[in-house]
């Protein structure tokens, strides 16, 4: 063996440290072992070599054992240093960067905690309230979950380019909530915008009478009023919304498809179900009972051959996966896939001849897969039917031409045969409500409520899942690799704070057993015996993971399913598009496949959409929290009935009960007391009064403040 050289075992895990570090340094939940093995791909020989690489990773300082054998990646941060506040979180956190430190692995969660004077709610703070961009001398005190920066004071805040309305004459408001005061904009910087123009402009640090100075940078159009909330977002969160002339040539020049090689379903009564402002319809079902008396079922589920007409390595193919999904906003979509084709050729009208991807399944009357088949097909969709008509139909409120009150009886009649399949896997009964914002013809709101729940939708959601089942089930068999939708049991950290709940009003989940989504089902009956009992279907959501898109298979814990994907929605989620390719390579369904290369690419591109969701999610959340405030400053000195969603050191956020609509009640808006935070039992404690505000809680307010703009509901208690 060559001097200096290291053995070829030491080398490996060396090598695999490498990879764990890198691994967490993406995760800061951190992850346990099982959980690193899985994502790492680990083989058997690696797996047990993973717990050596971990006490090593530890020894040297670069990994911490964190409550329930979860591991972190650490970065150790000087005791004094400079601070660039990030934003704020979810809980009304103030989150920072440590400036010029880019050393290898994850950076460690900053909290920025200014040192605070005593007086109403203990909120007063000795410092002005810091912004994001704004930096500051800190002292660096590490904690159980990052760090906290004590603030030692204030430094001249780094140049920022900041969203927001002109006005006309000299002063930008900033569309960030965060961004509390307006700009000056002096002469000759304004580039030519006008009143009332959505603007990106870069700070300075100099200030006049009493506000900083900006110059404007780039005009992103005119949109005064509420018609400007989702251009906001759009620029906030980055989204692509124009598609390239390229892309928009080959939507355009798309045409019918060949009936070559399909299949004829014209003759099936296939129907779409959606709501009634769908525009586009990317899927269609259609049931018939099997002949005998053992309650089988027949399921088609025909879904808009969208690989067709998007190839890999094409324009449209570019701007599909740049974009990774459609967003929606309460007055807009922006789309995946251009008007051509997404409200064109891809979107199943009735009477029209459309290229589809059929799922058929036979089902048993306990809602089992008994067989599946995929093929592509020519259909013609027989009606575009409503949520709200199909099941007017079921109740008997409403008629159908009578085919199509057939067909939808008999789809009732599967749709019965798989609720009883999801009882029985014990599936998370979780009913999150979903808000709906209706806009009126200048796109003002009108009205904000709960959508309504129906069996209907119910039922388009079991015959979907039932053909996504079957798709994965089809390229397991075929040996295809594709992207899974994986949901994760829930994470140790979330766990041990779910079990330290619980355990304060009354209720147990034992540790050391296999976790199903039955316990919680079990959790949510008990705790409606309970006076805190509403607390802990809101308990039991946070506790969960995330759902992903991975290469690699954990199964799917909310809904029960050992193996689960994406099929049958390709029009507006890339992921869906790739396991129509999966499947039409793997099953040999002809043109339009994967890329031979595209093995490579299956962790990259499933990480990829799995963030492209995340910003699509926050990007809807924003735009329906500017509509709530624009909402509510037309409807100010109501009496709101809210309950507690969030409990912070800074306040309570809570949803107002009749909207659906989230707001923030600061320190400065409870009772007078000083209120101490009790972060296991997720609740505020007054000194004084012994007031108790914790989730779930209900309570009544008063508005204080709305800013559309900024989607900003500021409330105050109405003790």
């Amino acid at each position: 063996m060559a001097r200096g050289r290291k053995p070829a075992s030491a080398k490996s895990k060396d090598d695999l440290m490498r990879r764990v570090i890198h691994y967490l340094g993406k995760r800061e939940d951190g992850a346990t072992p099982r959980d690193i093995a899985r994502a790492l791909n680990l083989t058997e020989t690696q797996g047990k070599k993973l717990d050596q690489a971990l006490d090593l990773a530890e020894a040297a300082g670069r990994l911490q054992k964190a409550r329930g054998g979860r591991y972190l990646a650490v970065r150790r941060l000087p005791p004094v240093g400079v601070i660039e506040v990030t934003g704020i979180d979810e809980d009304g956190e103030i989150l920072a960067r440590l400036v010029g430190k880019e050393d290898a692995g994850a950076a460690p969660r900053i909290t920025v905690v200014e040192k605070r004077r005593g007086g109403r709610g203990g909120a007063k703070s000795s410092l002005p309230a810091l912004g994001p961009g704004d930096r500051a001398l800190a002292r660096l005190n590490q904690a159980a979950d990052g760090y906290q920066a004590e603030i030692m004071r204030r430094l001249n805040a780094a140049p920022k380019t900041v969203l927001g309305i002109y006005d006309g004459n000299g002063r930008i408001q900033p569309t960030d909530r965060h961004e509390r005061n307006d700009l000056s904009v002096p002469s000759g910087t304004d580039a030519g915008a006008g009143a009332g123009e959505l603007v990106v402009a870069e700070v300075e640090s100099r200030r006049r009478a009493g506000l900083l100075e900006a110059r404007i940078i780039e005009k992103l159009g005119i949109e005064p009023g509420s018609r400007a909330y989702s251009q906001i977002a759009i620029h906030n969160h980055g989204l692509p919304s124009v598609f390239s002339p390229a892309a928009l040539a080959e939507a355009e020049a798309a045409g019918a498809a060949s009936a070559d090689g399909r299949t004829d379903l014209r003759h099936l009564h296939l129907v779409t179900i959606d709501g009634e402002d769908a525009r586009d319809f990317d899927d269609a079902v259609w049931a018939e009972p099997v002949g005998g008396a053992d309650g089988s079922w027949k399921l088609t589920v025909a879904i808009a051959d969208v690989a067709e007409y998007v190839r890999p390595g094409s324009a449209l193919d570019g701007e599909a996966e740049a974009r990774g999904n459609s967003v929606y906003f309460p007055d807009r979509v922006v789309p995946m896939l251009p008007e051509a084709l997404s409200n064109g050729w891809c979107s199943l009208k009735p009477g029209e001849d459309r290229a589809c991807l059929a799922a058929h399944l036979v089902i048993d009357e306990n809602g089992k897969i008994l067989s599946h088949r995929f093929e592509r097909a020519l259909m013609r969709s027989a009606a575009r039917l409503t949520y709200a008509e199909v099941q007017a139909s079921r109740d008997g409120g409403g008629e159908l031409p009578a085919a199509t009150g057939a067909a939808v009886r008999n789809l009732f009649g599967a749709f019965e045969a798989l609720a009883r399949g999801r009882d029985a896997r014990h599936t998370l009964e979780l009913e999150i409500p979903e808000q709906k914002i209706e806009l009126d013809a200048d796109g003002e709101v009108i009205g904000i409520g709960a959508a309504e729940r129906l069996d209907s939708h119910r039922l388009i959601e079991e015959f979907m899942i039932a053909a996504n089942v079957a798709a994965a089930e089809a390229l397991e068999k075929a040996r295809q690799p594709f992207l899974y939708r994986i949901h994760d049991e829930p994470p140790a950290d979330k766990l041990d704070a779910f079990r330290e709940f619980i355990a304060s009003i009354g209720l147990n989940l034992a540790k050391g057993q296999l976790l199903r989504a039955s316990d919680f089902n079990r959790l949510i009956r008990q705790s409606q015996a309970l006076e805190d009992g509403h607390m802990v279907d809101d308990a039991v959501l946070r506790a969960q993971a995330q759902a992903e898109y991975a290469p690699t298979n954990i199964g799917h814990f909310g809904l029960g399913l050992r193996r689960y994907c994406h099929f049958t929605s390709p029009i507006r989620r890339y992921a869906d598009l790739l396991v129509h390719r999966a499947l039409i390579t793997g099953l040999g369904l002809g043109p339009g496949g994967l890329r031979k290369d595209a093995d490579a690419d299956w962790h990259e591109l499933g990480a990829s959409l799995s963030e492209i969701e995340r910003r699509a999610v926050a990007a809807e959340r924003d735009v329906k929290d500017r509509f709530a405030a624009a909402y509510y400053a037309k409807h100010d000195g109501q009496s709101l009935p809210a309950r507690i969603s969030g409990v912070t050191r800074h306040g309570l956020f809570v949803t107002i009960i009749d909207t659906l609509a989230d707001g923030f009640i600061p320190m400065r808006y409870l009772p007078d007391d000083y209120y101490r935070l009790d972060e296991p039992a997720r609740r505020l404690k007054g000194r004084r009064t012994k007031l108790v505000f914790q989730i779930g809680d209900l309570v009544t307010c008063k508005l204080r403040d709305s800013e559309p703009l900024r989607g900003s509901l500021v409330l105050e208690i109405i003790p």
